[in-house]
């Protein structure tokens, strides 16, 4: 809502001295959003006059008409001669009072006014338009004043409003009286606690009746209904500047004298109205839902098919308008109507904003209603409508009115006396309390301890304790409410899986993994490309009744399209080296669960059954830790060759964010999608190996690579982060030994099948305590040791706390560690 301070300031007595900047500052502080304070025509400067056109001569022999014209400016050009000035519009006569820029004035845009010689004459200043002064949209050519506007030099500038100041109101939707200068005007008033005038304190007729005939079929539709009409109307009346020009401050296009007074009285008001020509209604109206079929084509010449749910304005040729949002094209208002009809009403907000959003046909007037409007303003607007209508564009007001009223009057609210003090924390006086709710409108009655509070028809947002309450605090100022800091209770800290789960995001962030968050929903496609089984039980989902995307219906199984769609993205934005980390929550059905959770009532905490109906809805969601690495891990440069991320790295970082819980991870090879069946690894919790693996990890299948156009050979890891917390071991600090280490190496046969973590195992187990550490250093495949067999060396480094070791010890260790892998893995060693 565009809001001109100048017209404010017709409703509310403002001190002379506020500016526009104090009042928004005001106005945010009651909790209106001031977006911007524009300084309209701040760069105008110099003299612009009213002036009148004395005589006009036209001259010849130029390629464009070109018309020399005297004119009287008064005593503004400092001679009180008339001005000579070269102008090539024709909209204007002799003695037409017109807009006169004098040399030294600046238009917008900079342009400045100087005598100069043009066409032959010297033109000394500028006949203006509308548009050369920025006052509102104009094609029609010079701006003509009405006869009796002004005396000529007098300030045209001062007089058609050409220097304002507008503010700029983001409007939330439980402000609706703040779509108008009323609404505004009001909280102004109680900014600076000065007068405020009601501009629909008019006076109304006493008595209704004999008017257009209408019905209301349906009160939940439409509570009051008011139509007043005016004959003999002026179609050609044009509309007075000082109404162009406050409805192109506010933002809203001049059209002509009758729609535009319908806009304004909005515009004051916060009641839209609509205006037909009477000629071209068939019979009485009536206000009634659409029937299944019907169709009305609006004023933007679109047929729209209507909806039952649809509110209609309808006469006996049927539609007439689609109610609140827009009218129809078949009776709307011409350049040749001169019987006008208009209707004020008050419709329901919930159909009104389905209807808009259905349509998706968003107008003033839809916004309004939308947000609710005053409930027992229609007939005041009407009045106002119709009694411009008549000043204006010469018409006559009929006597008869038609005003049908449905509406239920409003039942008081009770609230505890002190209940604003316990919800700001702050000590009001009762007596405030009231002062404050009756500054708002309300009607106060105290019984006691209690208030009873009947909020104003205007304030449809005032429906519980807690929102007089906010009034009575807002109007106070929020800035007078100390800021206490809550205090947090002692002992309290992380939770032990929070620790971890910052402790295994910092550990993958220093091996260079990027964390992301994605949204939580896929689509079908997506298990596809991860080229999933049909009986995979990542396929079962979780369906979204209201999806915030149509091809993403579904709660993830697996963090990996997440993952795989966000490194697709940063390739394709020329980041080639990537890795990529998220934790989060997956979602899988339980058996039985019922299809849908149960709608909780909103007035009151749930029951017992209904927590128990809700929890046997919700999916289980298990904490999940994935990763994904393309391109090179460790980047080449001057310093040499780089290395590309592979499986291996894959596997090594799954290990390394375990071992955070202080858990080792087990890795066998396996086969399972969307992994390379030949680059794949499971991983086991170390000493539950016969259990279900925790995750994988390794080279992701080409067909996945493919289906997501991943660069080649990217690999990918996901593991079960809850079963690894639920492992989770206390950290020890590592041994240390003052003793030497000694070394032994080992190089051991064994069959291509055997995993070298298998051998790595049984070397552990037989090398006992004083075993430090164990690598494997090399693998050889050859004709020297036979088809089908492979050689594994491992390095061992063997340290006793006590003592250093011999010879003999470190020999009978590295013979016993042989011994077992010989035992269990069918190991020989290599001569």
């Amino acid at each position: 809502m565009r809001v001109p301070v100048s017209w404010l300031r017709e409703y509310v007595a403002l001190p002379a001295e506020a500016t526009a900047r104090e009042l928004a500052e005001k106005l945010i502080s009651l909790g209106l959003e001031v977006e911007t304070v524009e300084e309209v025509g701040a760069d105008v400067t110099g003299p612009i006059v009213v002036g009148r056109v004395l005589t006009i001569e036209e001259l010849t022999g130029f390629k464009k008409p070109i018309r020399f014209c005297t004119v009287d400016v008064g005593d503004a050009n400092g001679t009180g001669e008339p001005q000579g000035i070269v102008c090539g519009a024709r909209n204007f006569a002799e003695g037409d009072l017109v807009v006169v820029s004098l040399p030294g004035a600046v238009l917008p845009g900079g342009f400045a006014i100087s005598a100069r010689k043009t066409y032959g004459r010297i033109s000394a200043g500028m006949i203006c338009s509308a548009s050369e002064l920025g006052l509102w949209e104009d094609h029609e050519g010079i701006i003509v004043l009405p006869e009796g506007f002004a005396e000529p030099g007098a300030d045209a500038g001062e007089l058609l409003g050409l220097r304002d100041s507008v503010l700029d109101i983001a409007v939330t939707p439980d402000r609706g009286y703040a779509l108008s200068m009323r609404g505004v005007a009001r909280e102004a008033a109680a900014a600076y606690g000065v007068e405020f005038t009601d501009p629909a304190d008019l006076p109304v007729p006493e008595t209704t009746g004999g008017g257009y005939p209408a019905t209301v079929a349906d009160p939940a539709i439409c509570s009051r209904y008011v139509l007043r009409g005016v004959t003999g109307f002026d179609p050609a009346a044009p509309t007075p500047p000082w109404m162009r020009r406050r409805l192109h401050l506010c933002g809203v296009r001049s059209i002509s004298l009758a729609v535009d007074v319908t806009n304004y009285v909005m515009l004051e008001l916060g009641q839209p109205l609509h205006a037909w020509d009477r000629a071209t209604l068939r019979g009485p109206i009536e206000v009634r839902l659409a029937r299944q079929g019907e169709k009305l084509e609006t004023l933007d010449h679109v047929v729209r098919a209507l909806d039952p749910d649809d509110i209609l304005i309808t006469d006996e040729s049927g539609p007439i308008n689609l109610a609140g949002v827009m009218g129809g094209l078949s009776t709307e208002i011409s350049d040749t109507s001169t019987d006008i009809l208009v209707e004020a009403a008050h419709f329901a907000e919930t159909h009104i904003a389905r209807t808009s959003r259905r349509h998706q046909l968003s107008s003033e007037s839809s916004r309004r209603f939308e947000r609710g409007v005053d409930s027992a303003v229609q007939l005041a607007a009407a009045t106002r409508a119709v009694g411009l209508l008549a000043e204006l564009g010469g018409a006559t007001v009929e006597d008869g009115i038609t005003h049908i009223d449905l509406s239920v009057p409003r039942e008081p609210i009770t609230v505890a006396v002190g209940h604003t003090g316990r919800v700001a924390g702050v000590d009001y006086p009762v007596e405030t309390e009231i002062a404050r709710l009756r500054q708002v409108g309300c009607e106060v009655v105290r019984n006691g301890d209690t208030l009873s509070v009947t909020p104003p028809s205007w304030r449809p947002d005032l429906t519980d304790p807690n929102d007089l309450a906010e009034e009575v605090i807002r109007n106070e100022g929020y800035e007078n409410i100390p800021a206490i800091p809550p205090r947090a209770p002692a002992g309290r800290g992380l939770t032990h899986g929070q620790r971890l789960r910052r402790a295994v995001g910092r550990t993958l962030a220093a091996r260079g993994f990027h964390e992301v968050l994605n949204y939580p929903f896929v689509g079908e496609r997506d298990l596809d490309a991860l080229q999933l089984e049909a009986d995979d039980r990542r396929r079962t989902t979780v369906r979204l009744a209201n999806p915030l995307n149509d091809d993403e219906p579904l709660l993830r199984t697996t963090l990996l399209p997440g993952l795989l769609k966000t490194l697709v993205r940063n390739v394709g934005r020329g980041f080639g080296d990537v890795a990529l980390f998220e934790m989060g929550l997956v979602y899988h059905p339980r058996p039985g669960a019922p299809a849908k959770a149960p709608i909780l009532a909103v007035d009151r905490g749930p029951t017992a059954e209904e927590r128990a109906a809700l929890e046997a809805a919700l999916p289980e969601q298990p904490r999940h830790v994935g990763a994904v690495l393309a391109g090179q891990r460790l980047r080449s440069g001057w310093w040499g060759g780089g290395q590309d991320a592979t499986w291996a790295d894959a596997i090594q970082t799954a290990r390394e964010a375990a071992s955070v819980a202080g858990v080792e991870l087990v890795v066998r090879a396996a086969q399972h999608a969307p992994w390379h069946p030949g680059r794949c690894a499971a991983l086991y919790l170390a000493g539950a190996e016969d259990e279900a693996a925790v995750g994988y990890a390794g080279e992701l299948h080409p067909r996945v690579v493919k289906a997501y156009g991943l660069p080649p050979r990217t690999a990918a890891l996901e593991i079960d982060w809850g079963r690894i917390e639920a492992a989770a071991r206390p950290a020890t600090a590592p041994r240390v030994s003052t003793y030497p280490v000694a070394t032994q190496d080992v190089a051991l046969v064994v069959d291509e099948s055997v995993p070298a973590a298998e051998v790595e195992a049984a070397l552990r187990e037989g090398a006992g305590e004083l075993l430090e550490s164990i690598r494997l250093f090399d693998v050889y495949t050859g004709a020297q040791i036979g088809e089908g067999r492979k050689s594994l060396a491992y390095a061992l480094r063997l340290r006793a706390d006590d003592r250093t070791l011999t010879a003999e010890e470190t020999n009978r260790i590295r013979d016993a560690a042989v011994a077992a892998a010989a035992e269990r893995t069918g190991a020989v060693l290599r001569g």
